[in-house]
């Protein structure tokens, strides 16, 4: 199993320059640090203060609480940790959260300790007074301390609004946000390489909460095969309970996004699956709802078609590949589990596994090539993003376009086709490649580079007068 703590190297590195600026300072230092759920953000912080040898008070809110019972629980987490010098003297009960942090600066030591006060949002939920309580307490009796102060939250939209510019901790905290694990981490993690490695970041979206129980070695589609025999299992339980936390109620917005998670990417598509057979979401309702699930949420991506004109349609898709991969086919293999019918779920999700593969690896593929391209790794140097190209009739559809900017590029550097198949690229898809790219504003037959990212390599004997990535290559590009 992926138990051990792996990656976040750099993270930990920047968790451990604020602790040393606050030795080096003596004085206090803020940050904020966000994240979906299930990315790792508690752990991470759990093993920074394993590893930093300093005090620390580790407070997680609980959803639901009373005022009253949060501040009761964070005084006791207080009292527990052992930062003060005598704990049985430490109140175990105050009248709000300013007595809290009262008491928080009264048992801080003279030497750095790190503060942690996890799933903020809940705090914050629970007492309107609390931001303000938080902003008065570090003002007026952290700041000045060797205190290294940490606030973790997974309501993105929440955690940016603790720290906006209208709100009472403006200015006083940095932020930090906790991004999935790569693919070459998700590859460290499982022990897969290459296509495996693809593969199990694919049905992990990179998250821990789903790879600590991913055997060593084991493939993705043997991984899925396994767990459709455990209805409690984290790749059911993790997308699930994100989904839920997200979107309690059958909402609009939560069926705007099982229509994006179903398959449907434009904005008619949607409107008609989102309106449950009857009529479509007005534009007027739809528009917002995707802005705000694409902005404020982040659950959903937006793709444009990158060119020198700009184009139509928009593309729309879930931004997590978990939570793709389960409202795409395993929310159906859960439902079958749970029913006792293991080897139903498992022929559903064989069967859906190959195409939802190819669709879903093309976001990756686009992000390592955007990697190689900044580090020099790529012969197109005025390359900076990396997207697709489609008309609105999707006819033809260009998987990759390499350009200097996007949406409305200023230059082409190279036009390119994934195949993400158990077959090599062969003649017939290099000839589909060369006329799709003719229609694609901008392309220069004689400037214009041409990509190929192939799982399965390209036919013998075939000149593709081209860059050719395999899987190695889109994993390589992270490391």
């Amino acid at each position: 199993m992926a138990s051990r703590f792996v990656g976040r190297q750099r993270e930990l590195g920047l968790l451990a320059k604020r602790l040393d600026r606050v030795r080096t300072t003596g004085a206090g230092a803020a940050l904020t640090l966000r994240g979906r759920r299930q990315v790792g953000k508690s752990r991470l912080v759990q093993e920074f203060c394993d590893r930093a040898g300093v005090p620390y008070v580790f407070s997680a809110a609980i959803k639901g609480a009373s005022p009253v019972e949060a501040v009761t629980q964070f005084l006791a987490d207080l009292r527990s940790s052992g930062i003060g010098a005598d704990p049985e003297l430490q109140p175990a009960a105050a009248g709000g959260w300013p007595d809290a942090f009262r008491a928080l600066a009264t048992a801080l030591p003279d030497r750095p300790t790190i503060v942690v006060l996890d799933e903020l949002p809940w705090l914050a939920e629970q007492d309107p007074l609390f931001d303000g309580a938080l902003q008065n307490a570090w003002d007026r009796l952290l700041v000045r301390r060797p205190v290294l102060l940490l606030l973790l939250g997974s309501d993105v939209h929440m955690m940016d609004r603790l720290t906006a510019h209208d709100q009472p901790f403006y200015g006083r905290a940095d932020t930090l946000v906790l991004d999935p694990l790569t693919v070459a981490e998700t590859g460290r993690a499982t022990g897969l390489t290459g296509a495996d490695a693809v593969d199990a970041h694919l049905v992990s979206g990179g998250l821990p909460g789903i790879l600590r129980s991913w055997p060593h070695g084991l493939p993705a589609l043997a991984f899925l095969e396994q767990e459709c025999d455990d209805p409690a299992s984290a790749v059911f339980g993790v997308p699930e309970s994100s989904l839920l936390a997200e979107f309690p109620l059958p909402d609009q917005a939560r069926r705007v996004l099982e229509a994006v998670g179903s398959g449907e990417r434009t904005h008619a598509t949607i409107a008609a699956a989102a309106g449950g057979g009857r009529s479509p979401v007005p534009s007027g309702s739809l528009s917002p709802l995707l802005g705000r699930l694409v902005a404020d949420k982040r659950v959903l991506a937006v793709d444009e078609p990158l060119a020198v004109r700009p184009g139509r349609p928009a593309l729309y898709r879930v931004a997590d590949p978990s939570l793709r991969l389960y409202l795409a086919m395993l929310r159906e293999a859960h439902e079958l589990s749970r029913r006792g019918r293991p080897g139903t779920a498992i022929e559903l999700v064989r069967r859906r596994w190959t195409s939802w593969r190819g669709r879903a690896v093309e976001p990756l593929v686009r992000q390592s090539l955007e990697l190689a391209a900044a580090d020099g790794r790529l012969p197109f140097p005025d390359v900076r993003v990396v997207g697709g190209w489609w008309n609105r009739q999707f006819d033809p559809e260009v998987d990759l376009v390499g350009a200097d900017r996007g949406p409305v590029a200023r230059s082409i550097g190279f036009v390119g086709s994934v195949k993400w198949l158990g077959t090599p690229f062969d003649r017939h898809d290099l000839a589909a490649l060369r006329r799709a790219a003719t229609a694609v504003p901008g392309h220069d037959p004689a400037a214009t580079g041409t990509v190929v990212v192939s799982l399965s390599g390209t036919e013998p004997g075939l000149d593709l007068g081209a860059v050719l990535w395999t899987a190695d290559d889109v994993v390589d590009a992270w490391r």
